[in-house]
């Protein structure tokens, strides 16, 4: 995918002979992202290299150092721990900044030369999905502007909800719209220019003109949604809409990595379903924002009261989007009527708490990067459905009605979820302790061989006295040097020949013997295929 050019990757700083292998691994994956940060994963560490390095030694504060030298010149380096690299992506991605993250994809055992690395995920601020990386009451959306015609095409994406919405307006309400879109991040042909993205401090990216080709979208599009034709959306004849589209799911496929089954329609937004408020007007209403950019007092600050991250959201939305449709409204005040006059209301907020942020959590599970307390709090959320249906269907407003007919609880999904996951799983898969108990026949008798192997060490200890007559040996195990046979120095003189010595300490010995090897490799090997 053409990006918008980098000098970080110019004249010494091309791949070359005259660099070490591995200074000719990295700066190869980074002339392939030059306009983003390259987090190069290097043991427990992600390192940054040359003018990289400077700028996030900047940015996050970190410590930048050298590490000797190529092609002639000292290598600036600055690094952050794997296991923390979350909280430093998250203060990059405030900033505006994209990041692609490479990791080691080969065997260090077999390697011949640098490990084998590709770039595994790319994080730019408008295609953020993972939680720590969000808002939980913001929408974070992807803007793509395309221009034709004397008007402009707006496509946005909520990657972490799948929302995908169309629009075209006059070239002179762009600000407006920016104003109230808030994208975190536009996407925009290398020849349009306006002054409202000049002023403005979203992050842009620069695309090549062909990107935004109408054919190759339109071709995209109907890929994506496996449809003849784009007539069913509405939008057939918005070609710079359309234009705009595809450029954004090409862009937005390549950050990904993977496919997007979960965005799957799009829909259109016209100029007439909301009252238009212009930049100032917005401002000046302090509907979300002061006139001194703080976040509270605000209407929205006042009225906030949801339970869930998703309502939240949906609030803001809402109040950023006044309807011009009377009948819509009033739909909405028979609602809250009916619900206070009930006081119904009271029961679905306490029911409400259970429920996880659902949305964002099914777009992650699509894209694959679902972690293991996002599938808890999807089966916990899911359970609590019923109740909510029940409650609501005790409402006559019209709208709770078909709130509640759409509120069926996917039993399947549900019970699998239920049965499979634990209540409390570990944070990350790799931990292990996701799967419950009893799932899966297989993996309980893993797990057992791993926790349980103290009665055959107690077994193994018994007999290994009785049979060589030295009555205080030891069978014992660590996380270092697994199983091992343990007696003093003086003892070991009379250990049995086939005990191979594993480890010499000050005043005792430690040994394996082809048995106790048979059943560590067992162990470990049960722990390997517990986690695969």
């Amino acid at each position: 995918m053409t990006i918008a050019p980098s000098s970080n990757v110019s004249g010494s700083l091309t791949p070359n002979e005259s660099h070490t292998p591995m200074m000719r691994q990295y700066l190869g994956l980074k002339a392939q992202h030059p306009d983003m940060l390259l987090f190069y994963r290097m043991g427990d560490f992600y390192e940054l290299f040359f003018e990289d390095a400077e700028k996030a030694a900047r940015l996050l504060g970190i410590t930048l150092t050298h590490r000797g030298s190529s092609n002639g010149q000292p290598i600036k380096m600055a690094g952050v721990p794997y296991h923390a690299a979350e909280q430093y992506l998250a203060k990059l991605a405030k900033m505006g900044e994209a990041v692609a993250i490479c990791e080691q994809v080969g065997d260090p055992a077999t390697s011949k030369g640098p490990v084998a690395r590709e770039v595994a995920r790319i994080l730019t601020p408008g295609t953020l999905t993972d939680a720590a990386l969000l808002d939980e009451s913001r929408d974070n959306q992807l803007l793509s502007i395309f221009q034709a015609n004397g008007v402009v095409g707006l496509a946005r994406l909520n990657l972490a909800s799948g929302s995908f919405i169309l629009s075209e307006i006059a070239v002179g309400l762009l600000g407006q719209e920016l104003e109230r879109i808030a994208p975190s991040e536009v996407l925009l042909s290398d020849d349009f220019q306006h002054s409202s993205l000049s002023a403005s401090k979203v992050a842009t990216r620069r695309l090549s003109t062909w990107q935004f080709d109408f054919d190759s979208a339109f071709t995209t599009l109907s890929k994506q949604f496996n449809t003849y034709d784009l007539n069913g959306f509405g939008c057939a004849d918005m070609h710079p809409a359309i234009c705009a589209a595809g450029a954004l799911l090409d862009y937005v496929k390549h950050t990904q990595r993977t496919t997007l089954p979960h965005i799957n329609a799009l829909s259109v937004e016209t100029t007439t379903a909301y009252l238009q408020l212009d930049a100032a007007t917005r401002r000046n209403l302090e509907i979300d924002m002061t006139l001194r950019g703080e976040a509270s007092p605000t209407l929205y600050s006042l009225l906030n009261t949801t339970q869930t991250a998703m309502g939240a959201r949906l609030l803001r939305h809402w109040l950023h989007h006044p309807l011009q449709d009377r009948s819509l409204v009033m739909k909405r005040h028979e609602a809250v009527a009916d619900l206070i006059h009930t006081n119904q209301y009271i029961h679905i907020r306490q029911t409400l708490k259970s429920v996880a942020d659902i949305e964002r959590i099914t777009a992650r599970v699509a894209l694959k990067t679902a972690r293991p307390r996002d599938l808890s709090g999807l089966a916990v959320s899911l359970q609590q459905l019923p109740l909510l249906q029940a409650q609501l269907n005790l409402q006559s407003a019209s709208l709770l009605q078909t709130l509640a007919a759409n509120l069926m609880p996917p039993a399947v999904v549900m019970n699998l979820l239920v049965t499979a996951i634990k209540t409390e799983p570990s944070v990350v898969l790799r931990e292990g302790s996701v799967i419950a108990d009893g799932y899966d026949a297989e993996l309980d008798e893993l797990r057992a061989m791993q926790t349980n192997h103290g009665e055959f060490l107690l077994r193994f200890e018994a007999a290994e006295k009785e049979r060589t007559g030295i009555t205080n040996l030891k069978v014992e195990y660590n996380s270092v040097h697994g199983f091992y046979i343990e007696m003093s120095r003086a003892q070991a003189e009379s250990a049995p020949a086939e005990y191979r010595r594993r480890q010499t300490l000050k005043n005792v010995e430690r040994f394996i013997t082809p048995e106790l090897k048979a059943f560590e490799d067992k162990v470990l090997s049960a722990n390997e295929r517990a986690l695969a």
